[in-house]
């Protein structure tokens, strides 16, 4: 019963990698740039690489890169895969998920698994804790935190929740081929993260309110415009406007997931100068 587990390198995969081999389950981290002999090559933009990743495998745990995903999910029937765990996002929710950057490539792969001869199971999280990261930079270099929405609530997951979700359907078929709408065990702002992390790091972290073309401008290194704009949009939409959280995460992992501010504890380093 191999597992490939595709980016290893990324926050969730390296959970779930540790938490199936401390259950002793046989593991085959993947990633398109490996840095470590025991990670095989699957570069999800290169189908060329999925035959030997995907070689003697039984489950996928998959990341959503929709460039290809046809093929792989081609090939993983070739081979043998009875079950595909797709990481995607509650974005594709939204009304018209095509129209939306942020959730047509989720809703490309979910396509590519649901038309599949393959059982699949969906999880799709709302906001990862780790998004928290893109203010540690000014945080550590003690200049405010561009917001342009300073009240928009959002559901923050812990990626450590996300790996034992992922191991459970992995693991018990009797919860697998379904999707799971996963939020954190709170609806909190962004204004009150800071305030977290301001008191969880000593520093006096303060919020500069930003327009959306000053943001866009901040961020036009990292963020394409039309991730900008979809991501400004939903910031929008959300600001005032608690989220609604479901309980499919605690039902999937038997317990409360954690909160942003236990995330912020164990991250305390990443805000440190």
């Amino acid at each position: 019963m191999t597992i490939l587990v595709t980016g290893a390198r990324g926050a969730v995969a390296t959970e779930l990698i540790a938490l199936l081999r401390r259950r002793g389950l046989p593991v085959r981290p993947a990633s398109s740039r490996p840095d470590d002999p025991s990670i095989v090559t699957c570069d999800l933009t290169d189908p060329a690489t999925f035959p030997a990743a995907l070689a003697g495998v039984s489950s996928v745990f998959l990341y959503a890169e929709p460039s290809h995903a046809d093929a792989f999910v081609k090939e993983a029937v070739t081979a043998g895969v009875e079950h595909i765990v797709l990481l995607s996002s509650s974005a594709v929710l939204a009304p018209d998920p095509q129209a939306n950057p942020l959730a047509k490539s989720h809703a490309d792969v979910e396509n590519a698994l649901t038309a599949a001869p393959v059982r699949s199971t969906l999880l799709r999280p709302g906001a990862f804790a780790g998004n928290a990261l893109a203010w540690s930079w000014p945080v550590k270099a003690g200049t405010p935190v561009s917001l342009p929405y300073p009240g928009t609530y959002n559901d923050p997951v812990h990626e450590a929740d996300l790996a034992e979700a992922a191991a459970t359907v992995l693991l018990d078929p009797a919860v697998g081929g379904r999707a799971y709408t996963l939020t954190g065990p709170e609806s909190i702002t962004c204004a009150a993260q800071i305030d977290i992390l301001r008191e969880v790091t000593g520093r006096p972290i303060t919020i500069r309110e930003v327009t959306r073309a000053e943001w866009k401008a901040e961020f036009a290194d990292h963020v394409p415009g039309p991730v900008a704009d979809a991501l400004l949009d939903w910031q929008q939409s959300n600001d005032g406007v608690p989220t609604e959280l479901t309980t499919d995460l605690e039902g999937l992992i038997g317990r409360p997931g954690r909160t942003f501010a236990t995330w912020a504890r164990e991250h305390v380093a990443a805000f440190t100068p």
